[in-house]
Order: structure tokens, then sequence, then C-alpha cells
């Protein structure tokens, strides 16, 4: 047939290609989260005026759900589990979700199969009366190891 290249090198070129493509977006996506751990992991978040503070700590001496989460990160990264912990559980637990999360993302668009996150509305009141329930507990007196 003339003007089709039945070569099955292009085919495969044109395939890699396309895979490649559809890893474009994963692979930014990556970049940015690499980027954002590796500014904290070198700005010491504990060390005062690096960062703003938080509003809500600042205005009403109370620790919101991301309170301490840049201190969680910043032991994160340089491998002190058990203080990104006490900085911040949940912000950990969003750590390594994420990368649950990236890693199917990156293996279902190397298959050309998109990715379906199809949470319904008992997933997200869960996660957000977890998230209630942690922000109650560690402002109240009991729950001060809960600090960041």
């Amino acid at each position: 047939m003339p003007g089709v290249n039945t070569d099955s090198r292009s085919v495969t070129r044109r395939g890699a290609t396309a895979a490649l493509g559809r890893l474009a977006v994963p692979a930014g996506v990556l970049a940015a989260v690499v980027a954002a751990f590796a500014y904290v992991a070198r700005v010491d978040p504990n060390e005062p005026g690096h960062y703003p503070a938080c509003p809500l700590l600042q205005m009403t001496g109370l620790y919101c759900p991301g309170c301490g989460g840049l201190r969680s990160a910043h032991a994160f990264v340089h491998g002190d589990l058990a203080t990104a912990l006490h900085s911040n559980a949940p912000a950990v637990l969003g750590y390594l979700a994420f990368a649950v999360l990236w890693t199917v993302w990156v293996v279902r668009a190397a298959r050309g199969q998109p990715l379906r996150l199809e949470l319904g509305p008992v997933h997200l009141w869960t996660l957000g009366t977890l998230l209630l329930v942690f922000t109650v507990v560690r402002n109240l007196p009991f729950g001060s190891w809960l600090h960041p």
C-alpha cells in the first residue's frame, strides 16, 4: 500500500513515543513534588523566619490539621520517621498515599489506561471525620503528644 509504513521499527518507535507522551504529566507532577521536598529538606522549617506561621495557630492558638506538615516533611526527607510522625502523622500517611497513587498512575499511563479514582461520599466523609477527630484531639489537653 503506498504511503503506509509497515516497518515494525517505526511502529515500535511510535508506540514508545506515545508511551513517553502519556508519562509526561506524571513525570511533571513527580518533578514538582521532588522539588518541593528538596526545598523543605534544605530550608529547615524548625528555624524561625523561613516559612509563614499558620494563621489559625497565630490567631487562635489552635493547631490545624496541617500544622507541623513542613516539619514532618523535613524529618521524613532526612529519614527520621519518628519525628515525622510526631510532627504530623496524617501528613506522613499522605506522603505514602501519594507514592502509591503515583505508582499506580504511572503503571496505568504506561499501559495506556486512564487513572480512575472513584471516591464516594462515604470515603470523603470518613477522611474528613478522621482529620476532624485528629484536629480536635491534638488541641485537647490529653492530646498534647500530637502537637508539632
